[in-house]
């Protein structure tokens, strides 16, 4: 008897903003309301499941910005720009247009879809499944261990690149559970966390890989060179700030059941939003 396929986790939010801004508007349904994200979305996820059959979709939805993490840093997330009306409209039709794939769709009120995703994946593995989480957020690094892995998208056609354990050793230099040591340490300016002053990606590494954590770095500050240590120690508590926000919120979930991708009904909701192509390529899925 085969093993279950892995639980795949899917970061909504990254994808369809991945999606929206790769295709373009011109994709539109029969009213001509854009469907350019979800269009692509679904095509991202069905890479995914040909190549490894997962027993179950999880799409995780949530506020672009939990208010804890705010509350730590009020720059985290400041500079994104708000939500392309073409794309809120999109997001407004996902669940049901997701949901009709068989596939799950949650939500949080206040915390981020990654925490959903971290949250799924503990649950997975202490369940003894896989998990897999689609995902463009290097922060979801920090749950790669030999069960869970991150499909992480790349712009060339072979789609994402897995991410396992000696693929963020690679990346980074440090393992994942240190990952967020090492964004409070290097910074992360896709969130708006700036590190520490004057030190980089390569000495973030170094001082990891000697001290093992960021309180034992900073613990050694007096024994580093004068510019990294004065930095260190001035900004201590921002660092640790910056560590508490890169690290994943624990949320009591329970591994879903098991459940198969309906093609026929996402075909149908597909070409209910003109997505005639793609309907048919999910046809002929369901005849495989």
């Amino acid at each position: 008897m085969n093993a279950p396929g892995p639980l795949l986790a899917v970061d909504a939010p990254s994808l369809l903003y991945r999606a929206f801004f790769a295709l373009p508007t011109s994709i539109t349904d029969e009213e001509g309301h854009p469907v350019n994200a979800l269009l692509g979305t679904v095509n991202l996820l069905l890479w995914a499941i040909e190549r490894h059959d997962p027993r179950a979709v999880v799409f995780c939805f949530g506020p672009d910005s939990a208010t804890y993490r705010v509350e730590l840093y009020p720059r985290y997330h400041a500079d994104r720009p708000p939500m392309p009306e073409e794309l809120a409209q999109q997001w407004a039709r996902a669940e049901d247009f997701f949901g009709a794939f068989g596939w799950y769709v949650t939500d949080h009120d206040s915390l981020e879809a990654d925490d959903l995703l971290g949250a799924l994946a503990s649950a997975e593995t202490e369940a003894g499944g896989t998990a897999l989480l689609y995902t463009g957020d290097r922060d979801m690094f920090q749950c790669v261990s030999d069960s869970v892995s991150v499909l992480f998208p790349r712009g060339a056609k072979d789609g994402p690149e897995l991410i396992g354990p000696d693929q963020v050793r690679k990346r980074y230099g440090v393992a994942p559970e240190q990952v967020p040591d090492f964004i409070a340490l290097r910074g992360d300016p896709s969130d708006g966390l700036p590190g520490a002053k004057g030190i980089g990606e390569k000495t973030a590494k170094d001082l990891l890989r000697e001290h093992g954590t960021l309180d034992a770095v900073i613990a050694a500050s007096v024994r580093l060179r004068p510019r990294i240590g004065a930095a260190l120690r001035e900004s201590a508590e921002e660092l640790r700030a910056f560590r508490e926000i890169a690290t994943l919120v624990p949320v009591p979930l329970d591994p879903p059941p098991d459940r198969p991708t309906d093609w026929l009904a996402g075909a149908a909701a597909a070409r209910g939003l003109g997505m005639r192509r793609l309907a048919d390529r999910l046809e002929r899925l369901a005849e495989t």
